[in-house]
């Protein structure tokens, strides 16, 4: 069972924040959430769950082309 952060309640999962940022930077810098959680390991909810909260930690960023969420790591830009 994932580990649970005892400020927010929420499950830390098994899946780092860096095996995202590798994931979007393998993929050129840019991924949809359906490649990151193939080259993760993990299902696509998961993988949308888990981008949403690091856009929310100014990690990431996403945007809508066509019926696809692609996402961007910030993480170079800084």
């Amino acid at each position: 069972m994932p580990d649970r952060n005892e400020e927010t309640g929420q499950y830390t999962g098994e899946y780092s924040v860096e095996d995202f940022l590798d994931a979007i930077s393998v993929e050129d810098g840019m991924a949809g959430t359906g490649d990151i959680a193939e080259r993760v390991g993990c299902a696509h909810d998961t993988a949308y769950k888990r981008l949403q909260s690091m856009e929310e930690e100014g990690l990431v960023s996403s945007r809508k082309v066509g019926n696809t969420l692609l996402w961007t790591s910030l993480e170079s830009e800084n």
